[in-house]
């Protein structure tokens, strides 16, 4: 079952979503181990080059995540109202820092002009240079957004654990395979 359907997620969906929860695990953690290393570490460079191509990979599966969504019915939700309120909320908010996350990142990594060369395989070209402090801005923007995002996931694995094991739900199952 690749699509999804009104009691599960396909095949798709679930390979995005773990996916996308690895890579920001990944670049959260490569990015907070870069702000340790000095200018002479060997990573100093290696780093933030892994970074930015994992990061403009993510954005890419983003937004094939969103139209994924878009095009595909929804798995009717589980739980009381307002946990359904609450996830909606919740899953609004993990895409919105998702997005702001990586743009940030975007024009951070694009501030003096140089486009993003993602594995050496192509360049994302820098679209907008002339924000003043761009980079400084960027930057902050990049931290809180990220650490917001990775609290906020957090949160919805302990909901799903929470509904998987308290509620005996098959919210979790139906993010590990289809169900029919």
């Amino acid at each position: 079952m690749l699509r999804n359907n009104t009691t599960s997620y396909g095949w798709a969906a679930i390979v995005i979503h773990w996916l996308s929860a690895v890579t920001v695990i990944g670049l959260f953690a490569l990015g907070y181990w870069m702000l340790t290393l000095s200018y002479y570490d060997p990573w100093y460079r290696e780093g933030p080059w892994w970074h930015k191509s994992f990061g403009i990979c993510l954005l890419a599966l983003t937004l094939i995540r969103i139209l994924w969504r878009w095009f595909n019915p929804k798995p009717k939700a589980q739980g009381a109202r307002f946990e359904q309120v609450a996830a909606g909320i919740g899953h609004g908010l993990l895409y919105t820092l998702l997005l702001v996350t990586m743009l940030s990142g975007y024009l951070i990594s694009t501030a003096d002009g140089r486009g993003i060369e993602v594995f050496g395989w192509f360049e994302v070209p820098a679209f907008i240079t002339s924000i003043p402090n761009q980079e400084d801005i960027a930057g902050d923007v990049h931290w809180y957004a990220a650490l917001s995002l990775v609290i906020l996931a957090g949160g919805h694995a302990l909901a799903a654990l929470k509904h998987h094991f308290w509620n005996k739900h098959d919210t979790l199952k139906r993010m590990l395979k289809p169900q029919r």
